[in-house]
């Protein structure tokens, strides 16, 4: 069984967050779909209780960079180090990395650990360590 199938809940009091981006709550889903790509949704509220919601993320862990819908000049790469372990990046066509994640389950399948770092919609620099419990 794949360890990131399911959902998450977001461990709010465990995490460290961006003086920017306090979410309040949040819920992480991770399907697998037919091409064998990642399929990441994501829902949540801010630091005033407003619903949000990400834009859903399509990852295939091949390490081959794919175009990123909407952002013109970026593309994602996606890889599996371990079993336990994903790691995505967004790259500008000069190389450079304007974002990256890791997201890495632990040994008992229990807690996922998430270290995101990148530009946010307004361009502000944000680095954020989340920790989210199965449901």
């Amino acid at each position: 069984m794949d360890p990131f199938i399911g959902t998450w809940k977001l461990n709010v009091t465990r995490s460290e967050f961006d003086p920017n981006h306090r979410p309040t709550r949040g819920t992480m889903t991770w399907q697998r779909g037919s091409d064998g790509e990642y399929l990441l949704l994501a829902e949540g509220a801010d630091d005033k209780g407003r619903p949000s919601a990400e834009k859903p993320q399509r990852l295939l862990a091949d390490g081959k960079p794919y175009p990123i819908e909407n952002l013109p000049g970026l593309v994602s790469i996606t890889s599996r180090p371990d079993p336990r372990t994903i790691r995505a990046e967004a790259k500008r066509e000069d190389g450079s990395l304007a974002g990256e994640g890791t997201y890495a389950v632990a040994e008992d399948g229990r807690t996922m650990l998430a270290t995101t770092s990148g530009f946010d919609s307004q361009l502000r620099p944000f680095t954020m360590r989340t920790v989210w419990d199965r449901v």
